[in-house]
């Protein structure tokens, strides 16, 4: 079961919001309700998240993102749909339980800290707890443990005014994870902080993803902080998600003009994986190893191979093996099998320009591995 699934979620603010519904499902324009007064923030919006997920969020503002994390936890009522959580409908809960909800099984990490200015970082750390009832003593032990897993061990006593930016975020992250919530529903958390404080504050989350394996929601509008984080990426236009799918397909094949137009300053090389680009292990077959030996078997192909890497291993350490043999770089799977192989070639090729939707012969957005079909010429 999915932890949390949208269905049809539409967000309407001004007059006659039901009716303006069931003029956008019949095809009127969203510019053409603004006329009369009325904003479609979230326009038919679904998707699932799976356990142990990080899906991005990410649009310009105005494009309904953040009105539509707010739909997820019930801050804001939809219009129209519903978000299930392990299979509850939020949306049909009484007042009563979706707080109890959202004390429990749901935290939020704000852009601008939202902490108190009056309190120690240990007692914002330990916030959550308060308002759900948890003793002192066992909450400040909750507490203090978040902000050794945030890197915040030793400042329990300070106030957040002697903190930094990055450090205050990291108090707010602490305050999430110490309620130990299902789902992280962070709203441009980073997006306030210094390129540098940003980029380790990345680090962070993806180190604690991998120990705690929370599900999270994550909004940005910052396609690179997008791709380095999201296991799925949504992006949303003018209140509608106009594609959805992984970094690499979103990278490769993007939907339209205006998903292209993001993808273009992307550093591809450090997105594209070498599972994502790899061909058939028999690729290699009948070329020529370093004793002169043509290559017959997988076994051929892994000894003469300049490396070996991973499937999860970005493209740009790939280019130093590459550009030093005329072979192949073997590419292994969990239990270190062959699985595949990036010829130079292949390489060279997946660095070019995205397939757009009107290019001729273009690769159809697929699961991380269909992109072997856009280089497949290569």
């Amino acid at each position: 079961m999915s932890r949390l699934q949208a269905e049809h979620l539409y967000k309407v603010f001004g007059r006659r919001p039901d009716e303006a519904v069931t003029k956008l499902e019949s095809g009127t324009d969203r510019e053409q309700l603004r006329a009369d007064g009325t904003t479609a923030a979230v326009i038919d919006a679904s998707f699932t998240v799976e356990p142990g997920q990080i899906f991005v969020v990410m649009g310009l503002s105005g494009s309904g993102k953040s009105t539509l994390l707010r739909m997820l936890n019930g801050l804001l009522e939809p219009t129209s749909g519903r978000v299930l959580f392990d299979g509850q409908d939020l949306t049909a809960l009484s007042p009563e339980k979706l707080r109890h909800v959202r004390s429990r099984k749901i935290s939020m990490v704000f852009q601008h800290f939202a902490l108190f200015p009056h309190r120690s970082v240990l007692e914002n750390a330990g916030y959550g707890l308060e308002v759900q009832g948890v003793p002192r003593g066992q909450r400040n032990s909750r507490a203090a443990e978040a902000l050794e897993m945030t890197g915040l061990s030793g400042w329990e006593k300070s106030w957040p005014d002697e903190l930094s930016g990055g450090m205050q975020q990291r108090v707010g992250l602490a305050r999430a994870l110490a309620t130990d919530a299902d789902i992280l529903l962070m709203d441009e958390s980073f997006s306030a902080l210094d390129p540098l404080i940003r980029r380790d504050m990345q680090d962070q989350l993806l180190a604690l993803q991998k120990r705690l394996k929370k599900t999270i929601v994550f909004i940005t509008h910052d396609l690179n902080e997008a791709m380095r984080l999201g296991d799925r990426i949504a992006v949303m236009r003018d209140g509608e998600i106009v594609q959805m799918g992984t970094a690499e397909d979103i990278l490769v094949t993007p939907a339209n003009d205006y998903v292209a137009s993001f993808t273009r300053d992307v550093d591809r090389s450090r997105v594209l994986t070498a599972g994502a680009i790899m061909a058939e292990p028999d690729a290699a077959f009948g070329m020529l190893g370093k004793d002169g030996k043509e290559l017959r078997t997988e076994r051929d192909v892994m000894a003469a191979a300049p490396a070996t890497v991973p499937a999860n291993t970005p493209i740009i350490e790939l280019f130093t093996p590459c550009s030093a043999s005329e072979l192949p770089v073997a590419v292994t799977g969990e239990e270190g099998e062959l699985i595949g192989v990036v010829p130079r070639s292949r390489l060279l090729a997946v660095l070019g320009e995205p397939m757009t939707p009107d290019t001729p012969g273009e690769a159809p957005a697929g699961p991380p591995g269909s992109l072997t079909k856009a280089v497949a010429s290569a």
